[in-house]
């Protein structure tokens, strides 16, 4: 296993990773929207930051979870909504823009990769930009439910200070303000509406994951950027790749769940390594 203290610099190693193993899949997570003002959800160790996001079954059951959910995400979604790419995601997107990356499977939900240039882009865990409702399968944007909460809720407001904000479009409230918030209902059947991410507790939908599958099948190495792999959702596709024996390379702070299957680990911040890495490859590829 090489790693970043070695003599070769980050960069060069991960450049000479993608050009031996062409064409590689991209699996990113939380680690490449920090750059954006995106809380993750992880300590460097691994270790959980502050409490376990809702779970889908007390979502469903539970109209006051669902009153807190929305008050939290009421007044965090204007941070998310307005967050802009950053140096991962426009590197990520140049690399496939020149034929290095196949496919990039993210579990992340904020739409970045997309704003940043990528084309072949999956999202696991779903986006936050678009709302479901779980009666009739009716569809609206993430904008709109904000107008309708804003309508609905004129005494709430966005959140100003970044202390308040957890990760994806949380933020921290109080009770009585988490209580208080009227929760719009699906304008087609008066149904649950939810948005379309997948949640703690739920299953990704099982095409999906065979999508995802099919694109690491078709791939000659498996790039991780920012993910600790804490959850089995992202780290069966190293399991997958180990077993198949397809390289893995993987860049994220601190360790992760796959470090024993990687050839190559580079524990360093992945925007700046990524941006080395596109100016590696100019002369090369």
């Amino acid at each position: 296993m090489v790693s970043s203290a070695c003599e070769a610099s980050a960069a060069q190693a991960l450049a000479d990773f993608l050009l031996e193993n062409r064409p590689v899949l991209a699996l990113t997570g939380a680690g490449c929207s920090t750059a954006s003002g995106i809380p993750d959800y992880r300590n460097r160790d691994g270790s959980r930051k502050g409490a376990e996001p809702i779970r889908y079954q007390r979502y469903v059951r539970d109209p006051a979870a669902r009153r807190r959910y929305w008050a939290r995400s009421f007044v965090g979604w204007p941070r998310v909504a307005g967050a802009r790419p950053n140096a991962t995601h426009r590197a990520l997107a140049a690399l496939e823009q020149r034929g290095l990356l196949t496919h990039l499977i993210t579990q992340n939900v904020d739409g970045l990769h997309q704003r940043a240039g990528s084309r072949r882009v999956l999202d696991l865990h779903g986006r936050l930009d678009v709302v479901d409702c779980l009666d009739c399968g009716a569809r609206l944007s993430r904008d709109l439910m904000q107008e309708r909460l804003r309508s609905d809720n004129p005494r709430y407001a966005p959140v100003d200070d970044p202390r308040q904000l957890a990760p994806d479009d949380d933020a921290m409230l109080g009770e009585a303000l988490e209580a208080g918030l009227q929760v719009p209902a699906c304008t087609r059947c008066g149904g649950v509406l939810k948005p379309s991410v997948v949640f703690f507790g739920e299953n990704v939908p099982k095409p999906r994951v065979e999508r995802a599958f099919e694109r690491l099948d078709a791939s000659r190495g498996l790039l991780v950027v920012g993910s600790s792999l804490t959850v089995f959702s992202g780290y069966r596709f190293c399991v997958r790749a180990a077993r198949d024996g397809i390289p893995i390379a993987l860049l994220n702070l601190g360790p992760t769940r796959a470090d024993p299957l990687a050839v190559l680990k580079l524990d360093a911040e992945c925007g700046a390594v990524l941006h080395d890495v596109v100016g590696v490859l100019n002369p090369r590829d």
